[in-house]
């Protein structure tokens, strides 16, 4: 039985182990220089042993850092972890020094069965943020050497240490902290991290095992809080006793591309950075590291049409300097290369700073793994069908404009669709710059690292993304609890092009129908299945069931809507009046598909007629109703400049009146306009508004505001123009005449006839008089 698992780090004969901060540049050089220094038979890197199968993948010419490790449990893939590694991690640095060498190299922690098993869904490995939640021990040797910043502490003590000011002895920085953390863990224990006492048992087994088959010349990599755990002298037996009766699952492995943002996440190893734009900067820069950050930035700022010279580089690099002797800093930092860049190319301004953080200090590289990674099937069909399409997924966020007239503009919005339906959020729609046809789509696209645990979830619905797509859909429709989720489970099919789960999905759909009986229920289903209807002309679909379905719903809302619009309050009148109008855009869908329902318009038509006319429904149903009849020409002008005379009529409360407004000409499309031309109804409005008495104009204030908001600026300021204008008394009164009321284009004599002379004399046209007396 080995009493001690590991020793201290200049132990002769001993381990070396080497305490990191995870992801800092200078902990990956220090490494680097103690690596070649002592040469070690072996490597022992912190991580999940599961992964040393996928070890010799780090060496792959495929494997493009930013990366990590994904751990997921078999049967629940929503529990998963993640360690990741940057070009500059020094567990990354070791495993790539080990690899190149021959040497073996392997992960020592607690396994990841036993660590998602206690993670409970929680993302995020076994050292889930070092300080969140207990001691921060970074903080602590910070406050000690008496800084408030223990970033800036850091920094100034490892990160910025070049190799040319480095100690004779490689190993001699890994001795200091080693000492500085075994006092930290005499003073504080755990740290409030009980869980480490697990992870530290079994990676001291793991060492002993090492050590027996390599013997002493081991090198280890590990958090700097481990390494005096590790050189505890601890029994076997007692190691095993902390390990015994661990719950554990069935895990699965792989390595998944990262990006430098997601670094920033307490994940796995417990650490995040800030800034890896910087730190990778810092790491690679093989000199003069501030000139060449510099140059950097100034090269971003050309980009965007900044005028930043050479001369900027300059002066910004010399102030960088300066105000890093001024803070007593042993070299430029991120806080004073920020500062100078504000003063010097920014001129002051935090607007392209924020460009400068978000291009270059984060950054938003994704990193790439080989195809012989392990990886679900979903998976490999995803890969498969990305590279046929010519959809890279990329970390940054970028515009997709796709025509579905084009074949492989079509694949690739089923393909997108499809990933919507899994869950896995690839892309989403958005608002498209050109058409509005239905044969243009416009997505927004960004790779985010936790979509292969969606992959992965997803994984169980099939192995295709098409199959999986389908038994998704099926499963949905069988287990909707309502209407309006089946109908646009129906119009999510025939965006994925599910042809397959469509029977299904649409038996799901009739049966639902049959048995809704209520008109607000009917009302939402609607509209979803007549797009569904427009989306299957374009994509070539078959939609024929659809549409019967589609008709029959309209026609029961037809005669059901009218009665359900009465006696509501003004949530449930607001709500009424969205219903109306997506039932009229579906109706004239439905038109525009051509399916056959016979009178279905006019039934329609009917319907709104009667709610124009009934006193018990609310005022904006009423108005939106009218308007909607008056722009389909069932509605003569006439007709409904009297209806608005009677809804602002002095007996209508003006809380009720209001809302008539707002259904009227709130929202819908033109309704400034209509008022611009329309003077009639732009007088009665007028003279309702003026006379509404001052106690009760206050509570219809909101109200007009909320609809009047909602025009163009052009429009809000030609009605402002007419109502300042006012009535032309000496202006004709007959209906016929254009602008009868005095809010129309009528002639201002005076001002028109100061314009005579300058046209006549543009036109080289006499006078009257003039020709009279040259005559």
């Amino acid at each position: 039985m080995t009493p001690l698992a590991g020793g201290t780090p200049t132990a002769p004969g001993g381990p070396l182990l080497m305490g990191v901060r995870h992801h800092g540049p200078g902990s990956a050089r220090a490494v680097l220089a103690a690596l070649d220094a002592a040469r070690p038979s072996a490597v022992l890197v912190e991580g999940p042993p599961e992964g040393d199968a996928l070890l010799p993948l780090a060496a792959h010419r495929r494997m493009r850092p930013p990366v990590a490790l994904l751990a997921h449990a078999v049967d629940d893939p929503g529990r998963a972890a993640f360690w990741p590694l940057a070009d500059f991690s020094p567990e990354w640095v070791a495993i790539r020094w080990a690899s190149a060498r021959g040497i073996p190299v392997r992960f020592v922690d607690l396994p990841a069965a036993h660590s998602l098993a206690l993670t409970e869904h929680r993302d995020g490995g076994p050292g889930e943020g070092r300080g969140i939640g207990g001691i921060d021990p970074i903080g602590i040797l910070a406050g000690t050497a008496g800084y408030d910043d223990p970033e800036r502490w850091w920094e100034d003590v490892v990160e910025h240490r070049g190799a040319a000011g480095g100690p004779a002895d490689p190993r001699a920085p890994f001795a200091a902290l080693a000492e500085a953390m075994t006092a930290l863990r005499e003073a504080h224990g755990d740290g409030g991290h009980p869980q480490d006492a697990v992870r530290e048992a079994c990676m001291r087994l793991q060492l002993r095992a090492a050590r027996k088959e390599f013997g002493d010349d081991i090198a280890v990599v590990c958090g700097a809080w481990h390494v005096p755990a590790l050189g505890a002298r601890t029994t076997v037996a007692a190691d095993r006793a902390l390990l015994k009766g661990m719950p554990r699952v069935r895990a699965e492995l792989t390595w998944v591309p990262w990006t430098h943002r997601r670094l920033a996440r307490h994940s796995g190893y417990g650490a995040g950075i800030d800034s890896p734009g910087w730190y990778g900067h810092l790491f690679a820069a093989p000199d003069r590291p501030v000139e060449r950050w510099m140059t950097k930035v100034a090269g971003l700022l050309r980009d965007t049409d900044r005028p930043v010279s050479s001369a900027h580089v300059i002066e910004a690099v010399r102030l960088a300097g300066t105000l890093a002797a001024l803070r007593w800093r042993p070299a430029v930092g991120l806080a004073e290369a920020t500062d100078a860049v504000r003063a010097v190319m920014c001129e002051g301004s935090d607007v392209p700073l924020a460009l400068v953080r978000d291009q270059l200090v984060v950054g938003e590289i994704l990193g790439e793994v080989p195809d012989t990674a392990p990886a679900v099937p979903l998976q490999r069909d995803l890969d498969r069908q990305q590279r046929s399409l010519r959809l890279r997924p990329e970390a940054e966020r970028r515009d997709l404009e796709l025509d579905l007239r084009k074949e492989t503009d079509a694949a690739r919005s089923c393909l997108l669709h499809r990933l919507r339906l899994l869950g896995v959020e690839w892309g989403e729609p958005s608002e498209g710059r050109g058409s509005t046809g239905t044969f243009r789509e416009s997505w927004r696209l960004r790779w985010e690292p936790e979509l292969f645990v969606r992959i992965a979830e997803a994984g169980v619905w099939g192995t295709t993304v098409l199959g999986a797509a389908t038994a998704r859909a099926e499963s949905d429709a069988l287990s909707a609890s309502s209407l309006a989720a089946v109908t646009a489970l129906a119009e999510q099919c025939l965006l994925c092009g599910l042809s397959g789960a469509l029977p299904v999905v649409m038996s799901a759909l009739a049966h639902r129908a049959a048995l809704d009986a209520d008109v607000g229920h009917l009302a939402d289903a609607l509209p979803a299945l007549a797009r569904s209807l427009r989306y299957g002309d374009v994509r070539s679909t078959d939609t024929a069931a659809l549409g019967e379905v589609a008709v029959g719903l309209a026609e029961r809302v037809c005669v059901g809507l009218p009665p359900a619009c009465t006696g509501l309050d003004a949530d449930a009148a607001a709500e009424a009046q969205r219903r109306v109008d997506g039932v009229h855009r579906a109706i004239g869908l439905l038109a525009a598909a051509e399916v056959r329902a016979d009178g279905l318009s006019e039934r329609w038509a009917g319907a709104l007629h009667k709610l124009c006319a009934r006193d018990a429904v609310a005022g904006v149903v009423r108005g939106r109703a009218t308007r909607l009849l008056l722009d389909d020409g069932r509605l003569a002008g006439s007709e409904a400049a009297r209806l608005m005379g009677l809804a602002l009529s002095p007996g209508t409360e003006p809380a009720d009146a209001a809302a008539w407004i707002e259904g009227f000409v709130g929202g819908a499309a033109g309704g400034g306009l209509l008022l611009v031309h329309d003077d009639r109804l732009l007088v009665l409005v007028d003279t309702w508004l003026t006379g509404i008495p001052a106690d009760t104009f206050a509570a219809v204030l909101p109200l007009l505001r909320r609809t009047f908001s909602t025009y163009d600026p052009g429009v809000r300021r030609t009605l402002g123009e007419l109502v300042r204008r006012g009535p032309d008394p000496g202006r004709a009164r007959d209906e016929g005449a254009n602008g009868a009321h005095g809010f129309g284009d009528g002639f201002d004599e005076e001002r028109a006839d100061a314009v005579v002379p300058v046209l006549r004399l543009l036109l080289g046209i006499e006078a009257p008089a003039e020709r009279a007396a040259t005559g």
